[in-house]
């Protein structure tokens, strides 16, 4: 059976009325605070805007978007050995964002399926909610 994509209310994410820029170096501390290391950085809102004219739209869909990815390797190997296919959600990703004339920061992530990937989405709720200082 083919699984279905991933919808968007399939995201969970928080806004805060902080910088941008104060988000992500939020979320860069909250990421180490966890003892992880940022793997990659996708610089999607700057994408978006470079190639806007090539693909014929008027649309800025961000002023500021990037997704920051990251691994761990202790949770990883334990979702991993509950089922090796569980290597499909790895690395793990949160995204920072503002949309043009919002002066509101989102950051953000995929939710997991119930199981043992819970363990990762609590990670990844818990980095979110740190790095814009919600307890």
């Amino acid at each position: 059976a083919m699984a279905a994509p991933a919808a968007a209310e399939e995201m969970i994410s928080y806004t805060t009325d902080q910088s941008y820029e104060d988000v992500v170096f939020g979320l860069e501390n909250a990421i180490l605070d966890e003892w992880l290391v940022i793997d990659s950085t996708s610089h999607v809102g700057a994408m978006l805007e470079r190639t806007r004219a090539d693909v014929g739209s008027d649309v800025v869909l961000f002023e500021a978007a990037d997704v920051y990815s990251f691994c761990s390797a202790q949770l990883s190997r334990e979702v991993m050995e509950a089922d090796p296919m569980n290597i499909v959600f790895c690395p793990y990703d949160i995204f920072v964002a503002r949309q043009p004339g919002d002066d509101s920061t989102m950051i953000g992530y995929r939710s997991f399926p119930d199981g043992e990937m819970q363990k990762i989405q609590t990670l990844l709720d818990r980095i979110a909610r740190n790095a814009i200082g919600m307890e």
